[in-house]
């Protein structure tokens, strides 16, 4: 997807201060149905400059399996497009006894790319709009209650986009298809979520007729 080249100087700029490193729009077909937006890219997705590769790219690839898509028949981008880091202790050789280690994005770090995100809805303008976890879920729909309450559900709503001269977020004019899904990579740190997670794929499956 080309971007006007001020919104990506404008995004990198206002993010420059905060602890992120690389730089991810996003990938797939851009002219399909299906928009699937995460967080924001992890150690390789920065290093790499693609969105969901290594461990849970390959669960979000068996997942869209399960449901009869490919990463093919999908467009990937994120709330976030730049890997928010922290320096962690660790006791690997040669490291200096620290490490980078991926952390949730914070609300400015989010509000710095949602000219990004909202310019590829709205140029992609896609029939279903998949939330990755709850930072998605949030930067889209301006709720803050639970995401497990919510996984596997169409549900049809205007989303927020930030109007850029205030702000502040507002909600779209028109109305679009949420899903909201566990992030993949969830499912490494609670394994017993992964029977919920192909609930909610079911669930999902049945509502849009896949």
């Amino acid at each position: 997807m080309q971007f006007p080249e001020e919104l990506i100087e404008e995004a990198k700029k206002r993010i420059a201060g905060f602890d992120v490193e690389g730089f991810v729009l996003g990938q797939g077909d851009e002219s399909g149905e299906i928009m699937i937006v995460g967080e924001a890219p992890g150690e390789n997705e920065a290093v790499k400059g693609e969105p969901f590769i290594g461990r849970a790219g390959d669960e979000l690839d068996k997942q869209l399996n399960y449901i009869g898509l490919e990463r093919k028949d999908v467009y990937i981008t994120s709330a976030v497009r730049s890997r928010p880091y922290k320096w962690v202790k660790t006791t690997k050789k040669g490291s200096g006894g620290q490490r980078k280690a991926n952390r949730k994005p914070n609300q400015k770090e989010i509000l710095a790319h949602a000219p990004l995100l909202d310019y590829q809805i709205e140029k992609m303008n896609p029939e279903v709009i998949i939330a990755l976890g709850g930072v998605a879920y949030e930067r889209l729909m301006g709720r803050k209650d639970k995401i497990s309450k919510r996984v596997g559900k169409v549900i049809r709503t205007p989303i927020m986009r930030l109007d850029r001269e205030k702000e502040k977020y507002v909600e779209t004019e028109k109305d679009y298809l949420i899903i909201p899904l566990y992030h993949p990579a969830a499912v490494f740190y609670n394994p017993k979520i992964r029977e919920d997670i192909y609930a909610s794929l079911d669930e999902m499956k049945n509502n849009l007729n896949l």
